[in-house]
């Protein structure tokens, strides 16, 4: 392990924002999957070229290699890898558990008629004729219901991370470059993976397991980000991108303002490019997160509001909270679809699915410390 590296890792400290973004992401993703709904509009993808995904799969990337990487520091990258490893495990098993019941309820929910058609927009509209079938292609990720695709993907990400990890504890601008190598033929090869009979993937894992990569590249690193931080024109630079692209989105928004796009913004930014995660996208999310971390320092106050405190422990217990959030969404849907669907009941569905994410959280972190010792229990 190179020297810089231990000394970045040694020194990390717990830092609130991963788990502020981490419950910010879950927060999005949640109203984000209610299809007309008032509140997703306040969203990051409705202000530029990123959106919650990554958020998401980039912090997981940093916080993995944070802990991973102190855990190799400590006691060897076997053990560390292996750790990843049953991180692997509790996501898959995670996704079968929820693949499982989530298809199950929508396929109830169908064959009772009170919204028949939500089984062609959940992409399960084989379960009624061929319930075993689609089981078992979904056992091996060969099926993508609706709004699990960010869960599937990260299956794969994390089963990749070990190796990724063992080469950004040693050679870490090589491992980014033979990530960010894999990335570029991936986009160029047309490398992706299928879903029955002839799909892709939402999210391609051979591009996006560049924004893990780079999460945990700027984690073992450390030092390239406080550098950046001190150049203004930079700052400058970063902040005319994000008005760029809030611009072009919020006008993509409207027909009558898209019409003043020309047609070279239109055919190189769509919209749609984020199977394949566009240049454009990660561009934004970098200039987003410089920007971020510049304006909130690591103990900034406002990190300990109450109400930030509800996002940040949603972000500590991202995958719970993450699973709940999925079933939410389809309720909420399904409220909004049998019933009057007004502007007020779709902020009630929304602020009762944050209730609901949050309760969990604190739930799971309460039953958690109940399992330590009085000792432990007192400053956990």
């Amino acid at each position: 392990m190179r020297p810089s590296v231990k000394a970045n890792l040694a020194a990390f400290h717990h830092d609130a924002r991963l788990y502020l973004t981490l419950g910010i992401a879950n927060w999005s993703i949640f109203i984000d999957h209610i299809p007309n709904n008032v509140a997703n509009l306040l969203t990051l993808r409705n202000f530029g070229f990123s959106g919650a995904a990554d958020l998401f799969v980039f912090v997981v990337g940093y916080g993995v290699a944070i802990i991973h990487g102190k855990m190799a520091l400590e006691r060897g990258y076997i053990v560390a890898a292996t750790r990843i490893f049953r991180r692997v495990w509790r996501l898959y098993a995670a996704y079968v558990v929820l693949f499982v019941i989530y298809i199950d309820t929508i396929a109830y929910v169908a064959s009772q008629s009170m919204a028949p058609e939500i089984i062609h927009e959940y992409n399960i509209s084989g379960i009624l004729e061929h319930p075993l079938r689609i089981l078992v292609r979904g056992l091996v990720l060969q099926e993508e219901p609706l709004n699990l695709d960010l869960l599937q993907l990260m299956i794969p990400l994390m089963a990749f991370f070990p190796f990724a990890l063992w080469g950004l504890l040693r050679r870490p601008n090589l491992m980014l470059a033979a990530s960010v190598a894999l990335y570029v033929a991936a986009r160029w090869f047309d490398w992706s993976f299928r879903v029955y009979p002839d799909q892709e993937w939402t999210f391609n894992p051979f591009c996006w397991q560049m924004l893990m990569v780079l999460g945990g590249w700027f984690a073992v690193t450390g030092a390239p980000g406080r550098a950046l931080h001190g150049m203004a024109w930079l700052r400058v630079l970063a902040g005319a991108y994000l008005v760029f692209a809030m611009a072009i989105t919020l006008m993509r928004h409207s027909p009558a303002l898209a019409a003043y796009l020309p047609d070279i913004v239109l055919n190189i930014m769509t919209p749609t490019d984020k199977e394949n995660l566009a240049p454009y996208r990660v561009v934004h999310f970098l200039a987003l997160a410089f920007l971020a971390t510049h304006l909130v320092p690591a103990d900034h106050p406002a990190l300990q509001w109450k109400p930030l405190q509800m996002v940040i422990r949603c972000g500590e217990e991202w995958l719970a909270v993450f699973c709940v959030g999925v079933f939410l969404s389809f309720a909420g849907h399904l409220v909004l679809i049998t019933g009057p669907n007004l502007v007020v009941m779709q902020i009630v569905v929304s602020l009762a699915g944050f209730a609901a994410m949050t309760g969990v959280a604190y739930y799971i972190s309460w039953s958690r410390r109940q399992d330590l010792p009085a000792a432990l229990r007192q400053r956990a």
